[in-house]
């Protein structure tokens, strides 16, 4: 099936661009998603998760203790790729599962890491950008997460660049305190142009 990614920074506003392709009909594979179901209570990251890190990082529902988690890889590089050594292969198999599973005209995988990852540009036919000024990300993130300014700079230095995620994209959604009148026509826009492309 003719597969988008659809990626973007932090505060981007993926979510609300993946929900309105999702309104045409179009399935939605959101690898954040599946990364937060594989880490749930009794996920099945969660064995291999605390036998690597140990019982201090699985909360007491049997879930990932996020918080522990997100403060030991934001300053150990090494725990980091740990993780992601487990996370990383679980979360491929689901998405392809899911993605052999999807009906629709087209499928949209949504990877905010598409471009740091590599690999994910060789696995669909396009790259959807959803682009907007880092100020706009700053904002938004604080004002959803009660992050500080320094917590969100912080994330979005270990993500690509703004510039990074224009050059990897075949297609750009401007969202840059666009209106959502405004937001909805890109959306509808692109989406005819997919439904185009995977001859549908």
């Amino acid at each position: 099936m003719f597969a988008v990614g659809l990626t973007g920074g932090i505060g981007s506003g993926k979510s609300t661009v993946a929900d309105l392709f999702a309104a045409h009909g179009v399935p939605l594979v959101d690898t954040d998603l599946i990364a937060h179901r594989i880490t749930a209570p009794h996920g099945i990251a969660m064995p291999q998760i605390a036998a690597e890190f140990g019982a201090s990082f699985v909360a007491a529902d049997g879930s990932l203790d996020r918080a522990r988690m997100r403060t030991l890889v934001f300053r150990d590089d090494g725990a980091r790729k740990r993780l992601e050594g487990i996370t990383h292969p679980l979360i491929r198999a689901e998405t392809e599962r899911e993605q052999r599973e999807a009906q629709g005209p087209y499928v949209i995988i949504v990877v905010p890491l598409l471009v740091e990852s590599g690999s994910w540009k060789t696995r669909v036919n396009r790259v959807l950008t959803v682009d907007c000024s880092v100020e706009t990300q700053i904002a938004r993130v604080m004002s959803r997460n009660g992050f500080s300014r320094e917590q969100v700079l912080a994330i979005i230095a270990r993500q690509a660049t703004r510039e990074a995620r224009l050059a990897a994209a075949n297609d750009v959604i401007d969202n840059d305190n666009a209106p959502l009148d405004a937001l909805k026509a890109q959306v509808d826009a692109q989406h005819r142009v997919y439904l185009s492309l995977a001859g549908a």
